[in-house]
């Protein structure tokens, strides 16, 4: 690849193509590229983990006791 010294050209940039995902990610608050949306997802199991598996573990025992009683 190389250096570039302090040159480098973008035809996203230039088409203003950049600042338009940059707009509508900030109005709408979800991240238009792959690993935001991942990072966004993340955050947001990772604060509520212990409550989605606990709802889970409670869904799952009352199907096996309604299914094997």
């Amino acid at each position: 690849m190389g250096r570039k010294f302090g040159f480098s050209w973008s035809w996203r940039r230039a088409t203003g193509v950049s600042s338009l995902k940059n707009k509508i990610s900030r109005k709408t608050g979800i991240p238009l590229s792959r690993s935001g949306r991942q990072r966004k997802v993340g955050r947001a199991l990772g604060c509520c983990f212990m409550m989605v598996s606990g709802v889970g573990l409670a869904v799952g025992m009352i199907v096996v006791r309604t299914v094997f009683y």
